[in-house]
């Protein structure tokens, strides 16, 4: 209760002397003094925080230090592990994305096969679709070996005589 008294007490002196010019300047010189305290303490203590000008500190001062930073890192180290933790699963959902375009396309890619194994019984006639049988397509570079990657060409052509 003191202390609300005496911050009014001191507010109100303050509001008083800012009516009043010489007094004004009186509160800015007080103000800028309690600042530079202010930032003289946050560099020592930054300082300490850094492991610098620990000299003057007791062992419980330093008990205190060393807490503080220890809450600090713990701090850190959970949001790293959240930050991780969140790309992870982001990751996660990528991969199973990207597996599932995958599947897609594999399917797709045997159904092309099926068309075209379709295609050449037809242009061959069925007797050479079935002896051929898989062969078709590794004799027409279809197969899934090491070309797979190159553009089928396909075009329809006359049957061979000699067959």
């Amino acid at each position: 209760m003191k202390a609300v008294i005496e911050r009014y007490n001191c507010l109100k002196e303050e509001h008083e002397q800012l009516l009043n010019p010489p007094s004004e300047l009186k509160f800015w010189r007080r103000e800028a003094a309690v600042l530079r305290q202010q930032l003289q303490s946050l560099q020592e203590n930054h300082r300490q925080l850094m492991g610098e000008q620990l000299y003057g500190l007791s062992v419980k001062d330093l008990q205190n230090l060393e807490n503080q930073l220890e809450m600090s890192l713990c701090g850190v180290r959970l949001k790293k592990e959240q930050m991780l933790t969140d790309e992870i699963q982001e990751l996660t959902q990528k991969g199973s994305l990207i597996h599932k375009e995958n599947l897609e396309l594999c399917k797709k890619i045997n159904l092309i096969r099926q068309e075209n194994m379709e295609l050449y019984g037809k242009v061959y006639g069925t007797r050479d679709a079935n002896e051929a049988g898989g062969n078709a397509f590794v004799q027409y570079g279809l197969n899934n070996g090491e070309a797979s990657h190159l553009p089928i060409n396909l075009r329809l052509s006359q049957p061979n005589q000699n067959l």
